[in-house]
């Protein structure tokens, strides 16, 4: 009986050894591990940068599409005689000259 207990007691440290040194490695690295993951969240890189910016852009167009088919048929109801539709279609008018700098220009 005592000599499985034996046994155990002789190769609890050789075991044990491997996890203590990684827990120290673990420990004594955390800081500089954290330290890079706040750096990585307070920076952008340059590939998310263009991502951001590609999103914004399509944003935009598509809002303009969307503004340019209200216009259109704003202009329409204002062509058949309608004042609201008027200062509506000049609301968006100007709202599409608002967004209309922050798309770039596709050149053939």
């Amino acid at each position: 009986m005592r000599l499985p207990a034996l046994i155990a007691l002789t190769l609890l440290p050789t075991l044990l050894g491997g996890c203590l040194a990684k827990a120290a490695y673990d420990v004594a690295t955390l800081p500089v591990r954290a330290a890079a993951k706040g750096v990585d969240l307070a920076t952008t890189s340059q590939s998310e940068a263009d991502e951001n910016r590609g999103r914004e852009i399509r944003r935009r167009e598509e809002e303009l599409g969307r503004l340019d088919r209200e216009y259109r048929r704003q202009s329409d109801r204002c062509n058949d005689g309608r004042q609201d539709a008027c200062q509506s279609a000049r609301d968006i008018y100007a709202e599409i000259q608002r967004l209309s700098p922050g798309v770039p220009v596709e050149r053939d």
